[in-house]
């Protein structure tokens, strides 16, 4: 094809979905912003290095075979009486403290991630029905919320923890304790998520496009899955950032004060509860590391989660 002046008309490519993903608002504020890449490569330093801890740590902290009492207490950066070598020392059974680490952070991952989809999952099926329906359901379940939020989130989780334990036969408490601690968790942070995704309902669905699809006839649960969902899923992105970061602070917690997972399967709350007995004893290796990556992984995924709330928010672009 030729211009009118003899020259050829050049039709310039589409760009790829990546590039416009890359070019979009968000990203722009991801590049602009160096605190957020910072933030995300420590996430996803300790998050990859949890994942892979089979393969990258160099002792099995958790195989009695491999432990030797003679290497307790050896400090960071040396050989222990048995020649052995620690980066970040052993504790108290001669356990290395790197290798424990990353294994603690597979377990606080874990948990973390399964009590924010839990609480995330329950909390948006409870918002979307009070701000859909209205009526009894929506002081029902609003009501609860509310009660729910006066109280602190650490207490809900112990009182259920605690019922949970009351329960389940003594024989299979160990083996059911990090799904307990799940659901615990789950269950004191699910108020938030209802009432954000609650009001976000009530606003869509005053609009034309629920409205037509009442009209045509279709079910209230396509309405809320196919149409209201998509729509208020922003801001329930930001509470579950935010709120991963509140989990695993609250499974540290627990697991510290001795109702977490079990000894066997220890995380990160679990080895400070270790580390804190030998503080004042001269062996600050144990509690300071393990310490050190929980602040890291908390900050860092709060200040994601700081962002993502400024990046989603038109007012700020």
């Amino acid at each position: 094809m030729a211009a009118g002046d003899g020259e050829p008309i050049v039709l310039s490519k589409p760009p790829s979905r990546l590039y416009r993903a890359w070019d979009s608002d968000i990203f722009y504020s991801y590049r602009r912003s160096p605190v957020t890449i910072i933030a995300s490569i420590v996430v996803v330093i300790i998050v990859g290095a949890a994942l892979l801890a089979p393969w990258i740590a160099p002792y099995d902290p958790f195989n009695p075979a491999s432990l030797n009492l003679m290497d307790g207490f050896t400090p960071p950066f040396s050989e222990s009486r048995m020649g052995n070598f620690y980066l970040l020392g052993t504790d108290n059974q001669g356990r290395d403290v790197f290798s424990t680490i990353l294994y603690g952070s597979r377990i606080s991952l874990f948990v973390g991630f399964s009590a924010t989809l839990f609480a995330m999952a329950l909390g948006i099926s409870l918002g979307l029905v009070a701000g859909y329906q209205g009526g009894t359901a929506d002081a029902v379940i609003m009501r609860i919320a509310d009660v729910q939020l006066s109280f602190p989130a650490i207490l809900i989780a112990l009182l259920i923890f605690g019922i949970a334990r009351g329960i389940i036969p003594p024989s299979q408490q160990e083996s059911m304790a990090v799904y307990v601690l799940i659901v615990a968790i789950g269950l004191a942070n699910w108020a938030q998520f209802a009432r954000t995704v609650r009001g976000a309902t009530m606003v869509e669905r005053q609009k034309d496009y629920v409205s037509a699809a009442r009209i045509m006839g279709v079910h209230p649960v396509l309405i809320l899955a196919r149409h209201v969902l998509p729509n208020v899923m922003g801001p329930v992105m930001v509470i579950a950032t935010i709120g991963l970061a509140l989990a695993i602070i609250e499974e540290a917690t627990l697991s510290f004060l001795g109702v977490g997972v079990p000894p066997t399967q220890p995380s990160l709350g679990t080895l400070i509860r270790i580390g804190q007995q030998y503080l004042f004893s001269g062996e600050w290796w144990i509690l300071f590391f393990p310490a050190l990556t929980l602040v890291l992984l908390a900050l860092s995924v709060n200040l994601l989660g700081d962002w993502l709330r400024d990046a989603l928010n038109p007012r700020l672009r």
